[in-house]
């Protein structure tokens, strides 16, 4: 019996610890076109055939706007299809740009995707990676603590719930996974150098969160 009470015990903490943390759905334009977008997308990067455009998470990436507030970050994902101002991947695609999750300077966090719908967030890494995008990242507008709360947390409720994620790295290492089997790209040339989400808030992270033992990012040329 004695037993029988801790598992119950347990339960109920895991449940817990999963609902405290807030998430608000505030969903991008989901259509047809966007599936169908991101099923070309995902069998002409990564020739992956798909019926439908959903991820089996291996991976957190972490990244900044460079957007100054919450409202332009949500009307530069919500277009289905890429905007003009963005020339330099559009030749990888149509698909618009986005991620799973947006967190505000104020700390709330934003889920614009369903969780393991595929977003264009990571070059490569995309059809394992649930993105967060933390608005600022501007020299007048950093990330703030409040935002490092809140992916601590949401970070810790996404492994509890996909258990499979081994990896929280920043969008400035995601080609250190170049040579690795998640790494699925096939254009040798589609690069882009990124430096989000800063390394001290990125290392802050995994310290806050280092009881799930994730995988060290590889070291480039390797």
């Amino acid at each position: 019996m004695k037993n029988y009470y801790i598992i119950i015990l347990v339960l109920w903490l895991s449940i817990v610890s999963c609902s405290s943390v807030k998430i608000i759905d505030k969903p991008v334009i989901m259509t047809p076109e966007r599936d169908q977008l991101t099923l070309e997308y995902l069998e002409t990067r990564f020739g992956l055939i798909q019926e439908k455009p959903i991820i089996n998470p291996k991976m957190v990436v972490v990244h900044w706007t460079a957007i100054p507030t919450l409202e332009k970050t949500l009307n530069a994902f919500n277009p289905v299809k890429l905007p003009n101002w963005r020339p330099e991947i559009a030749n990888a695609g149509a698909l618009n740009v986005g991620a799973q999750f947006v967190v505000d300077q104020d700390g709330k966090i934003y889920r614009l995707f369903p969780e393991t719908y595929m977003a264009r967030h990571v070059i490569g890494l995309n059809h394992c990676a649930i993105g967060i995008e933390n608005v600022g990242g501007l020299e007048d507008k950093p990330l703030t603590k409040k935002q490092l709360k809140s992916n601590i947390k949401l970070i810790k409720y996404l492994k509890k719930k996909y258990t499979a994620i081994e990896y929280v790295i920043g969008h400035l290492e995601y080609q250190n996974f170049e040579d690795h089997e998640l790494w699925l790209e096939k254009d040798e040339t589609y690069r882009t150098q990124k430096t989000d989400p800063g390394v001290k808030f990125l290392n802050s992270i995994r310290q806050k969160t280092s009881k799930y033992n994730w995988k060290p990012v590889p070291q480039k040329n390797q």
